[in-house]
């Protein structure tokens, strides 16, 4: 009991645990879960200017704590029994609001979770609150016309990226250890690397995303932001019912070999994201990986964009109002797209819709699909999988932009927009391969750079391991202030 009250005393500590470590404190008695759910709602209200969450029910929060105190003295043996977490608000939570980041289902409560939840709910955890997305997950700063800016925990100035916004606010700001997310060209790497957290996207189908709306069913996947990639291994294994791998105890990276592509991945990005990458790279060298140099071709970026793009806008308008119909969400595509904020608003009209300007064909989209897409996949399979374990780059080509300039920016001399940030990102989405956004740096101002990990399709286990290591060889960066 000592040590219980040690550690709670101050509550200083508490808010540092990740999913892994506090369901080890919570195991040991170390600290009860309502001590712990009653830290971090303070916090949530400190740090309330971030704009991370939509709702938090505490009254709920802090009943499942109890009832999970309750388990624990009972020694369930739940994964995650009593460790609070939180939600993208583009998941349906039963009886907790959910507002796909959107003006009209501000008081929708769904009857059923989505899947994953049900899977982490049944593992123990405590749903923490619904956090801050883009609209219908559209878009890569943070910004919700409704709900308000997620700002950047390191400095407010600057955007989360997004769509996963206000899960990467959330876990950097140590709000809550780990908020699960969603990406369909970045929306979980691009954040994990603007705010300084570990971003994973599983590969396609690998997590459920039922009960999750979509953007497009052959980009989507659900995924995670944390503190570590082992409470990304941690919540795999719940998700995929297997269980949880073994560490590995290598302290080196001796017989790894890590492939980058510096004429792709580091073209245009800024100079100091350049920098930190290849110091990166020599500090994995010298913990023993093989480098590969490859060239992914001359035409690798304009491959990637002519597949995602099409497929990204012509499949939205379907697969929305598929998720409204099977769900029974109490509004239409049409309600949705009316209230939508006025950037979100436009790009609907232009090409999500069939009557805008920029409608992608049926024609473009079955090329992007079945052309584009399989070769891309086999460029990636030939040149980089065949060859190495994993594929280096810097996840996103710059720091995060400062909120004023969130639409158009300069990096490296050169005025890029928004979509810039997913940049090196959205190749894997249009792959269909699994990647983690690692935090690699800080920017001489403060602010994280991320290092992604991309590894063939259906590797992840293989991914999160190598991760796990990498992750020690570059060491942690330091939270924000």
């Amino acid at each position: 009991m000592e040590k219980h009250r040690t550690l709670s005393r101050s509550g200083a500590e508490l808010h540092e645990l990740g999913l892994m470590a506090a369901a080890r404190a919570l195991r040991n008695g170390d600290v009860s879960s309502e001590e712990l759910a009653g830290r971090l709602l303070q916090r949530a209200r400190a740090h309330a200017d971030l704009n991370a969450f939509i709702t938090i029910d505490e009254g709920a929060v802090l009943e499942a704590a109890r009832h999970a105190d309750r388990g624990i003295r009972a020694r369930r043996s739940d994964p995650l029994l009593g460790v609070p977490l939180a939600v993208k608000d583009s998941y349906l939570t039963k009886g907790l609001t959910t507002t796909l980041g959107t003006s009209v289902l501000a008081h929708f409560e769904p009857m059923r979770d989505a899947v994953a939840v049900s899977m982490l709910r049944e593992a123990g955890a405590i749903i923490f609150g619904k956090n801050n997305l883009e609209e219908m997950s559209y878009g890569l700063t943070g910004l919700n016309a409704h709900h308000g800016q997620a700002k950047n925990p390191y400095d407010g100035a600057h955007v989360t990226g997004g769509s996963s916004s206000g899960s990467a606010a959330a876990v950097a700001a140590r709000i809550v250890p780990a908020a699960l997310g969603g990406d369909t060209v970045g929306s979980i790497r691009v954040p994990a690397s603007l705010c300084g957290v570990v971003g994973y996207k599983p590969t396609p189908g690998r997590w459920p995303t039922q009960g999750v709306a979509p953007i497009s069913g052959t980009l989507d996947t659900t995924g995670l932001l944390a503190r570590s990639v082992e409470d990304c291994e941690l919540v795999d294994s719940i998700l995929i019912r297997s269980p949880l791998r073994g560490a590995d105890a290598t302290r080196d990276l001796t017989g790894v070999q890590l492939a980058y592509a510096p004429r792709q991945h580091l073209a245009d990005v800024a100079a100091r994201t350049e920098t930190a990458f290849r110091e990166t790279l020599r500090k994995l060298q010298d913990a023993g990986a093989g480098l590969v140099e490859v060239d992914l071709g001359g035409d690798f970026l304009a491959l990637t964009a002519r597949t995602t793009w099409p497929i990204f806008f012509h499949e939205t308008m379907p697969a929305v109002r598929e998720f409204l119909a099977s769900n029974d969400v109490p509004v239409s595509f049409e309600q949705i797209h009316a209230g939508l904020g006025e950037h979100i608003n436009a790009s609907w009209s232009r090409a999500v819709v069939p009557s805008g300007a920029d409608y992608v064909s049926e024609e473009r989209y079955l090329t992007a699909l079945n052309a584009g897409r399989p070769e891309l996949r086999r460029r990636l399979a030939s040149i980089v999988f065949g060859r190495a374990d994993a594929l280096l780059f810097p996840t996103t080509p710059c720091a995060a932009p400062r909120i004023e300039n969130q639409w158009m920016f300069q990096v490296g001399g050169r005025e890029v927009t928004d979509t810039f940030l997913a940049r090196n990102t959205h190749p894997s989405s249009s792959a269909g391969i699994p990647g983690i956004s690692l935090p690699m740096a800080l920017s001489p101002e403060g602010l994280p750079l991320g290092l992604e990990l991309d590894a063939a399709s259906g590797r992840d286990s293989d991914l999160l391991a190598l991760a796990r290591r990498v992750e020690r060889v570059i060491g942690p960066v330091p939270g924000p202030g």
